[in-house]
């Protein structure tokens, strides 16, 4: 059995010895207390034999036996969870670590474009994407295989473009103290930007959820939403290309999580590309580097197949 776990659901399957992957199912988080009740109403529903190896990737940082979820009351013992599960072996690797082992196993129709040159091959790849957090991870090339990157960067400190973004990070800094990427770059980051903005800028905000704010924004419905949209696109624009030059990221930069693939020619049409290039002396370094949206359904679960099977 494979999972992949995140702030808001709980993605189950089973994968075969082949790669195949079936039997997929999503549980909402809030649904259950934790890790043991979620996989055990999956696994009452699946065909027999019952498997006992299982793979889970976490949206936390890993540090020892004990997982505590960032964006998520869920908390678990692995080796507790392990017996209570019946499993001769669960694996616990971070989430977006999985999504990069994904990264080499995605088809050609599987990612799209957005700007740059050709990737240079076995140079280092660089992952980040927003959902219910801000998920960072890459690949270096060991000579022989990929190696994924275990890298919490969304809880590096935010680093502002222009005079618009330093006075909403000032905002949020009086109201969470540290400002991080994730602050702005996440399903919650987008309903911080909004309130943020409309305390900055005068405006009364309405009690709206980030599928509303991205809903609003991609349709023309509120200009308040639209600017929402463009900050956040454009804020982590500069996060990618941050991230592409620390890591010398000449193989590309993939963008994942759940909130830009949705986001369709809005997207394409923001100040991502140009605020990823815009560096200064670099500019033209990271003009040549690719970057792509992932579109595969559920790939992470691909790079928990292939950790299992490290």
């Amino acid at each position: 059995m494979i999972a992949d776990i995140g702030g808001t659901n709980a993605r189950f399957a089973l994968a075969k010895a082949d790669g195949q992957i079936s039997d997929e199912c999503i549980l909402s988080g809030a649904d259950y207390p934790d890790l043991i009740q979620a996989a055990t109403a999956y696994l009452r529903d699946i065909p027999s034999p019952r498997p006992r190896r299982v793979a889970v990737a976490v949206a936390t940082p890993i540090t020892g036996d004990w997982i505590q979820f960032t964006n998520s009351p869920w908390s678990f013992s692995t080796e507790a969870a392990r017996q209570a599960l019946g499993l001769e072996q669960l694996l616990i690797i971070n989430d977006f670590t999985a999504l990069a082992l994904a990264l080499p196993l995605l088809e050609a129709d599987e990612r799209r474009a957005i700007g740059g040159g050709a990737p240079v091959k076995q140079a280092p790849i660089a992952l980040l994407g927003a959902g219910t957090g801000l998920g960072v991870s890459g690949l270096v090339w060991s000579g022989k295989h990929w190696i994924p990157l275990q890298a919490e960067g969304g809880h590096v400190t935010f680093s502002a473009h222009d005079e618009r973004e330093w006075a909403v990070s000032q905002v949020l800094r009086q109201r969470f103290g540290h400002v991080s990427p994730e602050r702005l770059l996440s399903g919650p980051g987008l309903l911080n930007l909004y309130t943020a903005l409309a305390e900055i800028q005068g405006w009364r905000a309405e009690n709206l959820t980030p599928a509303d704010i991205t809903d609003r924004a991609t349709t023309g419905a509120c200009p308040h939403c639209v600017e929402v949209l463009e900050l956040f696109c454009g804020a982590l624009g500069t996060a990618a290309g941050n991230l592409a030059i620390t890591l010398g990221a000449l193989g590309g930069v993939y963008i994942g999580g759940g909130i830009v693939p949705r986001l369709g020619h809005f997207f394409d049409r923001s100040p991502f590309r140009s605020r990823f290039e815009t560096k200064g002396r670099f500019s033209n370094y990271l003009a040549a580097i690719p970057t792509w949206i992932i579109t595969a359904s559920n790939p992470a679960f691909r790079g928990v197949a292939a950790a299992l099977d490290r």
